[in-house]
């Protein structure tokens, strides 16, 4: 962490002349108080003892699993406890922190067969990503936190309920894959002193289509937003003064509530 912040610092650095030299407005001056607020945040004391892992107990570790994704995972409870109000976690390079990539694998969810064998690049991403994801999930019943944190698992997109087969272009070799599917995706939603343990809005037994009423993605956001203290029916003026949405569309789902 600290290696990435000093990078940030040494970019913010290098660009500093050439900002000067193009602001003439007095804008970047709001600019450079908001950098020095973000370093003097990133470099505090309660910053410091967030990220450090080493003062949880080591079966605590071990139990959202000594890679990546894990720590991340149990990083994510960690700065929740010190008050941070929104943390994203990202579960893309699963071959990390001695995990080796498999010879047909993919380096994120992008399980085209172009990219990967999905069968061989499943059975390294699945483990550790039902590890670190239960282990985050029983951490915090454990803890008390389901009241107040709102737990949101999901990608970006839907996948094709057929298979497909492409050579690959990495091996050159036939092998299965997915390709993009817009018509339904899952997604895993939990705490937030929700009415949890249903499925809501299910598919057929394809997963081709919805068979219960469908959701869109902001009615997801809706009921983020709800949870946060934020309404999403609130608007704010753009530019012109024109009132813009938080959300074009979009109602919190009822079910959970």
């Amino acid at each position: 962490m600290s290696d990435r912040l000093d990078d940030r610092k040494s970019l913010l650095t290098g660009l500093d002349t050439i900002r000067s030299q193009i602001d003439q407005s007095g804008l970047m001056n709001a600019v450079d108080t908001f950098e020095q607020r973000a370093i003097s945040l990133m470099t505090s004391k309660k910053a410091r003892n967030a990220f450090d892992l080493s003062q949880e107990p080591e079966s605590t570790r071990r139990k959202f699993g000594k890679h990546a994704w894990g720590q991340r995972a149990l990083l994510a409870r960690r700065l929740v406890e010190s008050g941070c109000s929104f943390v994203t976690m990202l579960m893309e390079n699963a071959y990390q922190s001695g995990i080796t990539q498999p010879k047909y694998g993919v380096y994120n969810w992008d399980s085209h067969a172009v990219n990967c064998h999905i069968y061989k690049d499943a059975q390294h991403r699945f483990p550790i990503y039902d590890q670190a994801v239960t282990a985050l999930i029983e951490d915090l019943h454990e803890r008390g936190l389901t009241e107040k944190v709102m737990l949101v698992v999901t990608g970006e997109f839907g996948r094709t309920p057929r298979l497909n087969t492409r050579k690959g272009t990495a091996n050159g070799i036939m092998q299965p894959g997915r390709d993009h599917w817009p018509n339904a995706m899952s997604m895993l939603v939990t705490g937030g002193g929700m009415q949890t343990g249903q499925v809501i809005g299910a598919t057929n037994s394809k997963a081709e289509y919805p068979v219960e009423r469908p959701f869109t993605p902001n009615d997801l956001w809706a009921t983020v937003y709800r949870h946060l203290g934020i309404d999403p029916d609130h608007t704010f003026p753009n530019h012109s003064g024109r009132p813009m949405p938080i959300l074009p569309f979009g109602e919190p789902i009822s079910e959970l509530l």
